[in-house]
């Protein structure tokens, strides 16, 4: 039965492939054969998947699937926009997903959340300095990076109204960085901070003090 699925995705994303390039041919008469290179990729992961997944070879799948994309979105970029390596951003969590699938049980741990949260932040730190100097767009990534560990080392200890305060003055401190950034002659920040400052006061009120009491 397994032999079948997997003969199936390959047959069928074949003649799909093979579907649209005689389309694009003889009903569009487009000689820019191009962009059936996307639904090809999407056909090519089809068997791929099939195969790896039910045979429940899933770290052998990862680093097949992140290397297929990998290529296909270099390729793309040369294609495209040789000029700007735009590749690069999407790159990195790519084989970040191969990386931690190696790590096992490891990853899931406190220690790897702020290795992989550091890496991250320089890695796209060095994308801003060397591609976009212009703006410190850095700084948007390394906020969601950031939240990685920090979500994962109060979700052991459980301290949920300890979280909400950290974690608030941390957004607040963010927001009040962009401003200062993007707009510093027109203060918004205390739009979203006003609204962040009710997550803390209603743990407080609602949970942490009934619980008390």
């Amino acid at each position: 039965m397994k032999k079948q699925h997997i003969a199936f995705a390959i047959g069928g994303g074949a003649l799909i492939v093979i579907f649209l390039t005689l389309t694009n041919i003889f009903v569009l008469r487009h000689p820019d054969l191009t962009w059936t290179l996307y639904p090809a990729y999407a056909m090519i992961l089809w068997p791929v998947s099939v195969f790896f997944t039910r045979k429940g070879r899933y770290k052998v799948f990862s680093y097949l699937v992140s290397f297929i994309l990998v290529l296909y979105l270099v390729i793309e970029n040369m294609r495209t926009t040789p000029h700007y390596p735009w590749a690069l951003y999407a790159v990195f969590p790519i084989i970040g997903w191969s990386v931690f699938t190696v790590l096992g049980r490891w990853a899931r741990t406190y220690a790897a959340s702020w290795i992989g949260s550091a890496v991250a932040i320089l890695y796209y730190t060095g994308l801003n300095l060397f591609l976009e100097p212009a703006h410190p767009w850095a700084v948007y990534p390394a906020f969601v990076f950031l939240w990685w560990p920090l979500s994962m080392y109060y979700a052991k200890t459980k301290r949920h109204l300890e979280f909400s305060i950290i974690a608030s003055i941390y957004t607040s401190a963010f927001f009040i960085t962009v401003n200062t950034i993007t707009t510093p002659h027109e203060i918004w920040a205390v739009y979203p901070i006003f609204a962040i400052a009710w997550w803390p006061l209603s743990m407080y009120f609602y949970y942490y003090k009934r619980n008390v009491e």
